[in-house]
């Protein structure tokens, strides 16, 4: 066993099936599997990632969606550097979740940079018809909330890479420059591995 240096610690949140997992191992693995079980508790990932001359590592904590899950979902978002909160831009009720997770996070993780992801962008550019959130109506939320915005595709792989490789970019910026400095996680796991773990079910 070796010990593998987490910089930043990411917590993905947003209601179920909306494709946070399909985020993660699209970055992670470079691939697309469908159909997911549904995530139980949570699922762990670590993968580093060049900024400039630097390589920082994510920690990227890949929580339930459903609402039983909840008060497991905190215990994750704890010390969170950044959080990624997701909505399916064919599901209205699922931005209204984003909204919820928001708001949870202003209330107990301040210092967490948020990251707003409408995934499942395929979907609205093979029929426009299926967009249930306006693009500028969540833009406008971003602004208001101080996050940036991203549309994603799992299947595709637009802006996923794109997406992770701003949350390290701002982690290696000033953008965190407030926080403390004493937050870096030490995690054992196999050597060179990326992995899963804690009842991961997707």
């Amino acid at each position: 066993m070796s010990t593998i240096r987490v910089d930043a610690k990411v917590v993905m949140l947003g209601k179920e099936s909306v494709g946070k997992t399909s985020l993660v191992e699209r970055y992670v693995h470079n691939r697309f599997l469908h159909p997911y079980q549904n995530t139980i508790g949570a699922a762990f990932v670590a993968k580093p990632i060049q900024v400039g001359e630097k390589v920082i590592t994510l920690g990227i904590w890949d929580t339930a969606g459903a609402e039983r899950y909840e008060a497991m979902s905190r215990i994750y978002y704890r010390g969170a550097r950044a959080a990624i909160i997701c909505y399916d831009l064919t599901d209205s009720s699922s931005f209204q979740r984003a909204r919820f997770w928001v708001k949870e996070l202003q209330n107990c993780e301040e210092l967490c940079k948020i990251y707003l992801c409408g995934t499942k962008s395929d979907l609205i550019e093979a029929d426009r018809s299926r967009r249930q959130i306006d693009f500028h109506d969540a833009q406008d939320f971003a602004e208001e909330i101080g996050a940036q915005l991203f549309e994603t595709s799992s299947k595709t792989g637009k802006n996923v890479d794109e997406m992770f490789q701003k949350v390290a970019e701002d982690y290696n910026s000033t953008a965190f420059q407030y926080m403390t400095e004493d937050t870096n996680v030490n995690l054992d796991q196999k050597k060179n591995s990326n992995f899963y773990s804690c009842c991961h079910g997707n």
